[in-house]
């Protein structure tokens, strides 16, 4: 299985503190790679690099709201300190303060979720893209969701913050591929997480969605990291500016 190792390698994951963002930590952790556990609080951040560490791996955990620049500068100037320059950058912290239709979203709220999911999103892949040019070699993966590939009534303004990282993936990855630099994107289903718990702990849009699903479940967290892992190691060394869809079958199944 050399082909999925990344011995050696510092990944750094933001939004890791729980759901899909730990599960992807803890995979490439297993996979060999120093992962950096990074979100807004350092109490969790802790807890999960320190869970990590009793596993075997290496872990730590360095606190950081990626809507501040000066801490999104500091995330990888500490992570340069503690393990050296960054090999990979899974972008996936993400928020969606408003549910309900689009055009009640308020103005501020619009412009916050477009900061933080999608602008972020590119001012973190810009910082560690010159050690990655530098080294003709770099992986990152922005976690995306289906929202952003289908209409929504209720998370409107979230699906086009998603629907615009879809974009910022190929931008990327058409604008630094030269570099060595891969730029691909992931795009859950609905995912038993904190952050979904309003969807799925809902029994009407949990029973509809499991309708549709052609898997008839909605996902765990670790279903979405293997395929983070894939797309950082060499298995993915030839996959640049896709977005994987990762949702039990939901999108192509027939809604009749």
């Amino acid at each position: 299985m050399k082909i999925f190792d990344l011995t050696g390698k510092t990944a750094v994951i933001t939004g890791s503190s729980k759901g899909i963002g730990r599960a992807i930590a803890e995979q490439m952790a297993l996979a060999g790679a120093n992962v950096v556990i990074s979100s807004r609080k350092a109490e969790p951040c802790a807890a999960v690099a320190s869970a990590i560490q009793a596993a075997g791996g290496k872990a730590v955990a360095i606190p950081c709201h990626i809507g501040e620049a000066e801490q999104r500068k500091e995330l990888i100037e500490r992570t340069r300190e503690k393990f050296g320059a960054v090999d990979i950058l899974v972008c996936n912290a993400a928020i969606n303060p408003y549910y309900g239709p689009i055009e009640n979203t308020p103005d501020d709220v619009f412009d916050r979720m477009m900061s933080v999911n999608v602008r972020c999103n590119l001012n973190l892949a810009s910082l560690v893209r010159p050690e990655m040019a530098q080294r003709k070699s770099g992986a990152i993966v922005i976690i995306s969701s289906i929202a952003g590939i289908m209409g929504n009534t209720a998370l409107g303004a979230y699906a086009i913050t998603k629907a615009a990282d879809m974009q910022l993936v190929r931008n990327l990855a058409v604008s630094w591929g030269r570099d060595g630099i891969r730029v691909n994107g992931i795009a859950p289903g609905l995912v038993k997480t904190d952050f979904a718990k309003a969807l799925w702990d809902n029994p009407e849009i949990l029973q509809s969605t499991l309708k549709q699903s052609p898997l008839g479940r909605i996902g765990d967290p670790v279903d979405i990291a293997g395929a983070a892992v894939m797309l950082a190691s060499d298995a993915g060394k030839f996959i640049t500016g896709t977005t994987i869809v990762i949702d039990g079958g939901v999108t192509i199944a027939n809604r009749l």
